[in-house]
């Protein structure tokens, strides 16, 4: 279910980001290309792509790049993020940790290129995330 706060227009507006992020994507070994839009709460749409590496384990997802992204633009503060890739996956569980640090109850849509549209939250996807108060 959608956040009600935030209204369709806006989901519309971070769908057409992410969409766009994705076709930008480096991704010249799984062509999975994915793209995520974040709303940071002054309007601001941030956006990122996958970025893949012959290393594998240096690729970096869409959703932590438009984390990153946000951070460097002086963003803190995320109200909700649209993530589009071939088959609608959920975030890997790097990026529902990185997404958990700032936003633990954001709203997540996850879109496929087909058109399906899957609902959730950064607490659905990690409900017992690590987290500044583990840290003693």
């Amino acid at each position: 279910m959608p956040d009600a706060l935030i209204p369709d227009t806006t989901w519309q507006r971070l769908a057409a980001e992410a969409r766009g992020a994705a076709e930008k994507a480096y991704a010249p070994y799984s062509r999975f290309q994915v793209g995520a839009a974040l709303l940071c709460a002054d309007g601001t749409v941030v956006t990122g792509c996958n970025v893949e590496n012959a290393s594998y384990g240096l690729t970096i997802c869409a959703e932590r790049n438009a984390v990153a992204a946000a951070v460097a633009q002086g963003h803190r503060d995320f109200r909700a993020i649209v993530v589009v890739s071939p088959n609608g996956v959920t975030p890997c569980g790097a990026c529902r940790q990185v997404l958990s640090e700032f936003a633990p109850a954001m709203p997540v849509r996850l879109l496929s290129k087909s058109g399906k549209v899957t609902d959730t939250s950064v607490g659905a996807l990690l409900p017992s995330s690590f987290g500044k108060q583990d840290l003693g």
